[in-house]
């Protein structure tokens, strides 16, 4: 299974404006809740946009619950009020892309939850997924190739194994951007990547064990050096 990791957003400008003009067009045109948008087509020739950008807007609506996209039918404004959906727009127009530093703590708080969920509530299938993810990582590592998206790959299995939507949708916005930047900022030397092979095995081994207090304590041992980049932390 191959994945791509999108970059950085470059275009939060033209994001805020796209979400705003959507806005615009939802109290120009009255549209109530259960209402139809135009196409992604028609919204993109509208606004001067190309259609990919009215796509990750509308899915950055989507993610805050204010629109709903339905396969073959459209993209429908959601179940709340005009007072509130304007609301919660200009709230979103406000927000600001969070720093590294906070994505990072973020994830520890978050994972440290996930691991335990997954232990407890861990299907055979999503075990097998873990595991064949974590071989995947450490064939990659052994050979001296990158394994970025092998350990992507790992801790997202783990967040979907968790049983809980809201967690995996969460590890799947911020995690991705987490570890492409570990080494712009310097967050782990290279032979991590070695002891991470161990330290994912014993997470795997907890996990396959359901013992949610272990998994969690192999999970603070492999976040010990983002721990120190979170908290400064000496050696």
């Amino acid at each position: 299974m191959k994945i791509e990791i999108l970059p950085k957003n470059e275009n939060d400008a033209i994001q805020k404006e796209i979400i705003s003009k959507i806005r615009d067009y939802i109290n120009y045109k009255n549209l109530e809740p259960g209402d139809k948008l135009p196409s992604e087509r028609k919204l993109s020739e509208n606004f001067g946009v190309s259609r990919s950008s009215v796509r990750e807007a509308i899915q950055t609506l989507e993610f805050y619950g204010l629109l709903k996209s339905k396969p073959q039918s459209g993209t429908f404004v959601a179940d709340i009020g005009s007072v509130a959906l304007n609301g919660m727009i200009t709230d979103i127009l406000r927000l600001e892309k969070p720093d590294f530093k906070s994505l990072v703590e973020t994830r520890i708080l978050l994972e440290l939850k996930t691991v335990r969920l997954a232990a407890l509530r861990r299907s055979k299938e999503e075990l097998k997924e873990i595991e064949e993810a974590l071989e995947a990582y450490a064939t990659k590592v052994m050979n001296g190739e990158d394994a970025v998206q092998e350990d992507l790959l790992f801790h997202l299995a783990i967040a979907k194994a968790s049983g809980n939507s809201t967690i995996n949708t969460f590890m799947l916005t911020i995690t991705p951007e987490i570890i492409t930047n570990f080494t712009k900022y310097h967050v782990c030397d290279k032979n991590i990547a070695f002891i991470g092979i161990q330290e994912h095995r014993d997470i795997y081994e907890a996990i396959k064990k359901q013992d949610p207090q272990l998994a969690k304590e192999k999970m603070k041992v492999h976040f010990k050096m983002l721990y120190q980049y979170c908290y400064n932390i000496p050696d």
